[in-house]
C-alpha cells in the first residue's frame, strides 16, 4: 500500500495480502461470502485442497477491516462502485471464495465437508437434541447432572436409566452448560460443523444463495409458464401478441373451415374434410376391415 494513500507504512506482509486480494478481485467474476464459525484449520485445508484440485477457487481468509479497506480502494480505483456492497458483507468470522467457475459446485464443495461435534456451551444449536428412555451407561454418581435438568432417572443394574424421552436442545437456542457436559458424558456428538455460504457476489449484485439450486430446467419451465399466460391473454383479448399467433391461425382456420361445410364456399384445405362428410363410407372401407375367425373342427 502507498504510503501516501494512509498516512503510513504498512508491513510487506500486508503490502503482500492486499496486492494477493486486488489480484483477486480482478481476475475473478464471483466471489462467495462464507461462515466460518467452528471450522477448524485442518477442516479448512481439506476443503482448500479439494478445491485446488478440482474446480479452480480460492479462499481468502483475513481481517475484516483489512479486507474492507481494499475492496473499498479497488472499487474507487476500478471505477465500479459495486463493490462497496461486497465490502459491506464481511462482518463477523466470515471469508472470501473467489472463482471464475459454476458457483453451484463451488458452494457444493465447500458445505460437504463437514466435521462432527460435540455440543460447547453457549454455542447456539443447529437440530433439536433428545435423549431417549433407557440405559445410559453412566453410573450411579452421575444422578446430578440429570436432577440438574430435570430428568426422571432410576437406578438399573448398577447404571442410570432414563425413564422417559426428554428434549435437551432445542434448535436456534444456546446450548446450557449443564446440556453441554452431559452430552458429552454419555459420548454423543449432535452437530456438525462446516463452511457456509451466506452470500453471492456476482456482476455488481449481492445474492442469496439459495439462487444457486437453480437449475436451467426451472427456469425454461418457468419461462414456459410465462409464455403460456401471455398467449391465453391473447387469445382471450384477440390482440396477436407473438406466442399466440400459432393459436390464432389454428382457430381460424377451423373458422374457415366451419364456414365451407355451411355453405357452398370452398378452398383446396378444406375439400376433403367436406368430402369426408359427404362420403363417410368411402373412408371407412379405405380404413380397412379386420379379419374373420376360424371355423371349429
Amino acid at each position: 500500500m502507498p504510503e501516501e494513500e494512509v498516512g503510513r507504512v504498512y508491513s510487506e506482509r500486508k503490502q503482500a495480502f492486499a496486492a494477493q486480494l486486488e489480484g483477486l478481485l480482478a481476475n475473478n467474476k464471483h466471489v462467495l461470502v462464507i461462515s466460518a464459525d467452528n471450522v477448524g484449520s485442518q477442516q479448512m485445508h481439506m476443503v482448500r485442497a479439494e478445491l485446488r484440485k478440482g474446480i479452480k477457487a480460492e479462499i481468502l481468509m483475513g481481517k475484516n477491516t483489512m479486507i474492507k479497506f481494499v475492496i473499498r480502494r479497488y472499487a474507487a480505483t476500478s471505477g465500479d462502485a459495486s463493490y462497496n456492497r461486497l465490502a459491506d458483507l464481511c462482518k463477523l468470522n466470515v471469508g472470501l471464495v473467489f472463482t471464475n467457475a459454476d458457483m453451484s459446485d463451488v458452494k457444493e464443495i465447500l458445505e460437504k465437508n463437514k466435521v462432527v461435534a460435540a455440543a460447547k456451551a453457549g454455542a447456539v444449536a443447529q437440530c433439536d437434541v433428545s435423549l431417549p428412555s433407557g440405559p445410559t451407561g453412566l453410573e450411579p454418581t452421575q444422578t446430578s447432572f440429570f436432577q440438574a435438568l430435570g430428568i426422571a432417572t432410576k437406578i438399573n443394574k448398577g447404571a442410570i436409566e432414563i425413564i422417559s424421552a426428554i428434549q435437551l436442545c432445542h434448535v436456534g437456542e444456546k446450548v446450557g452448560p449443564s446440556e453441554a457436559v452431559l452430552l458429552g458424558k454419555m459420548g454423543i456428538k449432535p452437530f456438525a460443523y462446516g463452511l457456509v455460504v451466506t452470500k453471492v457476489f456476482t456482476e455488481g449484485a449481492v445474492l442469496s444463495p439459495a439462487v444457486l439450486a437453480i437449475t436451467n430446467e426451472d427456469i425454461i419451465k418457468v419461462f414456459a409458464a410465462g409464455i403460456n399466460r401471455i398467449a391465453a391473454i391473447g387469445l382471450e383479448t384477440g390482440i396477436p401478441v407473438p406466442c399466440a399467433v400459432p393459436h390464432l391461425i389454428v382457430k381460424g382456420f377451423k373458422n374457415l373451415v366451419s364456414i365451407c361445410l355451411e355453405t357452398d364456399v370452398s378452398f383446396k384445405e378444406a375439400e376433403k374434410l367436406k368430402d369426408v362428410i359427404a362420403n363417410p363410407e368411402k373412408y371407412a372401407a379405405a380404413g380397412g376391415g379386420g379379419g374373420g375367425g376360424g371355423g371349429g373342427g
